[in-house]
């Protein structure tokens, strides 16, 4: 077995590099979704790797986004903790973006068209006043009609974004029981992305880029000397 390659000034300038253009595109990222309802932010952060060259890593910024009133009556906000499910084409997936709305069979769906879950299946509206409940049970002209999933996973799980405002859930996921929910009818819960604090980490990272594309110039220029002026004969 080949014995693990050291890092040296080189390999550990360009590892840096990488890691803060990874950093970049992850704080792009964020500021592109600041207006996208429901959209939770990643934080980047550097790890060790094996080889102990620095990488970027991210985690979910579970922080809540603002509420913001619509009037609407099928857009919810979820208040604190939970996610809602929705069935996409590649399986089941949580989000935090309500603002839903009934397709031409009067089913509710997500923005993007995926059917909204409740927990009988997916959730048909028939004609009439539309309320929903701080449990998430929805009546239409005061007779029951579903109940929305409501589910959350434990804590330090780490959920994978897929396509902006959704989730793949992981395998601590659960359902919030009826008597812990807290949802509002009319409201829409926005991006919990904050403008001026990703600019100031991205005006953060191209400082410390530039430090480190320096620094790796003057260690390929070093080595071109060393090359070319010390190993001539005196």
């Amino acid at each position: 077995m080949p014995d693990a390659v050291r890092p040296n000034g080189m390999s550990s300038a360009a590892a840096a590099l990488q890691m803060l253009e990874k950093r970049q595109q992850v704080l792009a990222n964020n500021l592109a979704n600041v207006s996208t309802r429901g959209f939770r932010g990643e934080t980047p952060f550097a790890r060790m790797m094996d080889n102990a060259l620095a990488t970027t890593d991210t985690v979910l910024n579970t922080r809540a986004g603002t509420l913001t009133q619509t009037s609407n009556p099928l857009d919810i906000a979820i208040k604190g903790d939970g996610y809602f499910v929705v069935q996409t084409t590649l399986g089941e997936r949580f989000t935090r973006n309500g603002g839903f709305h009934m397709d031409a069979q009067r089913q509710l769906v997500d923005t993007q068209g995926n059917p909204v879950i409740g927990e009988g299946g997916p959730i048909t509206l028939p004609q009439g006043k539309v309320e929903i409940e701080s449990d998430g049970a929805i009546k239409v002209d005061g007779r029951a009609v579903s109940r929305l999933r409501l589910e959350t996973v434990a804590d330090g799980a780490r959920l994978q974004h897929e396509g902006g405002t959704l989730f793949i859930p992981d395998a601590s996921r659960r359902p919030i029981p009826s008597e812990e929910r807290s949802v509002a009818q009319g409201y829409v819960e926005e991006s919990n992305v904050i403008m001026m604090t990703e600019m100031t980490a991205m005006i953060d990272v191209l400082h410390a880029y530039g430090a480190a594309q320096k620094t790796l110039t003057t260690i390929d220029s070093v080595r071109g000397i060393a090359t070319t002026e010390l190993a001539k004969p005196l």
